[in-house]
C-alpha cells in the first residue's frame, strides 16, 4: 500500500486511512491524519476555552471584542466598523456583542464627533480589568496545554501552520489569518 509505511494501526485515525487504503487501493488518504488531528484539537482547545471563559464568566464572543479594543492599544477605542472588521463578523453581531458589553459596564459608546456616522466604541476601566483577567487565564491554560511538545516541536508545528494556512487561504481565496480574532 502506498504512503502507509507510517501509518500506525493502533492510532484510530491511521486506521481510518490504513482502511480506506485497504477497501480502494489508490485513495488519497495523506490529507486524512493532518485534518482530522487538526479538526479534533481544534475542537479539545475551543472547548477548553469556553469552559476556562465560562469559569471566569464571560464567553468567547467577549474576549474576541473586548481583545480586538485591548489588542488597538491606548485608547482602546475602535469603530463598530473596526471592530466587525477586526473579529470578522457581520455588523449586525458586532452590535449586538457591543450591546451586551455596554450593558455589563465593559465598553461604551460614543459618536465620532467628526459629523460623521461612525460610533467608538471604548473599554472601560472595568473592561479593561476584566480582558486582562480573561487573556492570563485563557492563554496560560493554552500555553499550559501546548507545554507537552518541546520549545522547537511548537515552534517547528507553529511553522508548519502558518504555512499550511497560507496555502489555504490563497487556494480557497479566503481572509488572511492575520485577520482571524482569537481573543487572545
Amino acid at each position: 500500500m502506498p504512503n502507509d509505511h507510517h501509518l500506525d494501526p493502533d492510532d484510530p485515525i491511521d486506521a481510518v486511512s490504513l482502511a480506506w487504503l485497504r477497501e480502494r487501493p489508490g485513495t488519497p488518504v495523506t490529507s486524512i491524519g493532518i485534518a482530522t488531528r487538526i479538526r479534533h484539537a481544534a475542537k479539545l482547545l475551543g472547548e477548553e476555552r469556553r469552559r476556562v471563559l465560562a469559569a471566569a464568566g464571560a464567553d468567547p464572543a467577549t474576549l474576541d471584542l473586548l481583545g480586538a479594543l485591548r489588542r488597538s492599544g491606548p485608547p482602546y477605542r475602535l469603530t463598530t466598523r473596526d471592530l466587525a472588521e477586526r473579529t470578522l463578523v457581520t455588523p449586525g453581531a458586532i452590535s449586538q456583542r457591543i450591546a451586551r458589553a455596554e450593558r455589563d459596564g465593559l465598553v461604551e459608546r460614543s459618536p465620532r464627533g467628526d459629523g460623521s456616522r461612525a460610533v467608538d466604541v471604548a473599554l472601560t476601566p472595568a473592561g479593561h480589568d476584566t480582558v486582562e483577567r480573561l487573556v492570563d487565564r485563557v492563554l496560560g491554560r493554552e500555553s499550559e496545554l501546548v507545554a507537552g511538545l518541546p520549545p522547537g516541536d511548537r515552534a517547528a508545528l507553529d511553522g508548519l501552520l502558518r504555512t499550511l494556512l497560507r496555502d489555504l487561504n490563497a487556494q480557497l481565496d479566503t481572509e488572511s489569518p492575520s485577520r482571524v480574532a482569537t481573543g487572545g
